[in-house]
């Protein structure tokens, strides 16, 4: 789930920002050479993509808050009152921590713990901005606030690339794929003015095929009948111990579906909604595009199994039915 307004991450907890300059490693060296004998089989390509991956993740001690204060919000079940685009959430603190980090859901913000900036947020504080935050140059706060939800988009995009990069079975595209890499962080380092000029909608209508082809080169590796749910509207549907090896949801509405005890190994889960959706018991071995936040959004236990790159969240129950405290 990537909300439109000013959700806070789930990450976000406390600290005084470090002065500091965050690169995504991976586009600014070349590349490892990967010996001629290893075959596709053997794993993911060498070099920095993993590294590219870890940078991606939200660093909000070096961010000036600026989920807190760029995007809006509605009161609504997500959010316990109404925030325009700009305004500081009263709720931040003036080192640019969340005051209620610890108790979001309990205070009625459920919606920032399910949103992840993928590293936007130091991007834009650290790097654009040079580390001087819009309290101490009010000047810059406009732009700064107009810069973030571009860049957040831009850090989407390079976190999907990362992943494909990371797949063994998407060798055939992966030389496009780090041209691609390369050409975003490229544009993440442009000026304030150049971000906010960029056409996402285009760039990503570049990007997307080769994704949807690293996503078919995995999942025709799974064996057997592959389901095609892209874009499907699946809400609240039953689908508890589902075959969805190796599916297509790319896309779908998967609000409030029961999907415990789904197989959903190398299922592609890209811009899928979970919100409120059954994975306990779930498996999602190797789901393909899998976020964060969609699993925040999602209800499960600690009989879902996830990819090692995500986390349990706190707010899911064991699998006796208990809150994790």
């Amino acid at each position: 789930m990537s909300p439109q307004h000013g959700a806070r991450s789930s990450a976000h907890g406390g600290g005084r920002p470090r002065r500091r300059t965050h690169r995504v490693p991976g586009p600014g060296r070349p590349p490892t050479a990967a010996a001629p004998e290893r075959e596709p089989e053997t794993g993911p390509e060498p070099g920095p993509v993993a590294a590219d991956r870890e940078a991606l993740r939200a660093d909000c001690s070096a961010c000036f808050g600026l989920c807190c204060v760029a995007l809006p919000f509605a009161r609504s079940s997500d959010f316990a009152e109404d925030k325009p685009a700009g305004r500081p959430c009263g709720h931040l603190r003036s080192d640019f921590g969340c005051g209620i980090h610890a108790r979001l859901r309990d205070e009625g913000y459920p919606g920032c713990t399910v949103f992840d900036c993928f590293g936007a947020g130091q991007k834009v504080s650290q790097v654009t901005f040079g580390g001087t935050d819009w309290r101490r140059e009010p000047g810059s706060a406009s732009a700064m606030f107009a810069v973030f939800p571009v860049m957040r988009q831009l850090h989407e995009l390079l976190a999907y690339t990362a992943e494909a990069l990371a797949l063994p079975a998407a060798r055939p595209v992966h030389a496009e794929l780090r041209r691609a890499l390369e050409r975003i962080d490229e544009l993440t380092r442009g000026t304030a003015e150049s971000v906010v000029a960029l056409d996402v909608n285009a760039l990503r209508g570049e990007v997307n095929p080769l994704l949807l082809r690293a996503s078919e080169l995995t999942r025709a590796r799974v064996p057997g009948r592959r389901r095609e749910h892209r874009g499907a509207d699946l809400t609240g549907a039953r689908l508890s111990g589902a075959g969805l090896r190796g599916a297509s949801l790319r896309g779908a509405l998967l609000i409030g579906a029961d999907l415990s005890g789904a197989d959903l190994r190398d299922a592609d889960l890209i811009g899928a909604d979970l919100r409120g959706a059954d994975l306990a018991g779930a498996d999602l071995t190797g789901a393909l595009f899998l976020t964060q936040a969609q699993v925040n959004a999602a209800r499960g236990d600690t009989a879902t199994t996830l990819p090692p790159s995500l986390s349990r969240p706190a707010h899911w129950k064991s699998a006796g039915g208990v809150v994790d405290a």
